[in-house]
């Protein structure tokens, strides 16, 4: 990754934040960093396995966390799963074009950025939760997956809302789905991308660094959350954020 000394200094405390953010709901951050390295012009695929790799420790650290409070369910999570880990390396299997790929990121950080500019995550919606069927559920977890593969992603900013807003669980076992949902789409995109193009899986110094940064982001805010955390400010700053990069990749198109 071709950063110099200077400019990974704030890019290390940026991903520390946004790891921090993401983690307190259970999430990995891949869009937060593909935000971060895409206002550096890093090729997509580049951009793509930093994002899946560092979604690896922070989910993996987040579900850790919730599991060990006791908020997770296996019952809920593994028909996501069932259908989302082939469909994500199918997604990171399959080749598509820089524009298709900008195209598909800016919609993605978008979205990102309208869900934790009205952060459903801490909403507390009322009504019977009740887990979803299979025929509900694996259509969910193979469409998030495919998508999740394309774009580098683990698929928590779209799961978790809609487990939310389908009032399918509580936030807390929300988190703890999303966190390993998260971390095994994040696992079989990289297969599937190493699988295509032999895509070196060595770290780098620079990743490295930012592995770091994203593993103490990562505990850090996966232990608030799990003790209650919503830091709505916080929040709504990295939006903006993901809706900036979100409109210099769509501009990049013209």
């Amino acid at each position: 990754m071709g950063l110099s000394l200077i400019q990974m200094t704030p890019v290390l405390l940026l991903i520390f934040l946004v790891a921090l953010i993401y983690s307190s709901v259970g999430h990995g951050g891949a869009s937060g960093y593909l935000a971060l390295l895409s206002f550096f012009s890093v090729p997509h695929e580049e951009m793509a396995m930093s994002a899946l790799r560092l979604n690896l420790l922070v989910a993996g650290t987040a579900f850790w966390t919730y599991r060990k409070a006791g908020y997770f369910s296996w019952s809920l999570t593994w028909p996501f799963l069932a259908a989302s880990v082939p469909a994500a390396f199918l997604g990171g299997f399959l080749e598509i074009s820089s524009g298709i790929y900008a195209l598909l990121l800016a919609g993605v950080l978008f979205y990102a950025a309208l869900r934790l500019a009205f952060d459903f995550e801490t909403e507390k919606i009322p009504g019977i939760l009740k887990p979803p069927s299979l025929k509900v559920a694996l259509p969910v977890g193979g469409g998030v997956g495919i998508l999740s593969g394309l774009v580098g992603v683990g698929g928590g900013i779209f799961l978790s809302p809609l487990i939310l807003l389908s009032k399918w669980a509580p936030p807390k076992e929300t988190a703890a789905a999303s966190a390993l949902f998260i971390f095994v789409n994040s696992l079989a995109g990289i297969f599937g991308r190493h699988l295509r193009q032999n895509f070196e899986l060595y770290l780098s110094p620079a990743l490295g660094l930012m592995m770091a940064a994203a593993f103490l982001g990562g505990w850090a805010g996966s232990r608030l959350g799990a003790r209650h955390f919503s830091g709505r400010g916080l929040k709504r700053i990295l939006a903006l954020v993901l809706a900036a990069a979100s409109f210099k990749l769509i501009r990049g198109l013209g």
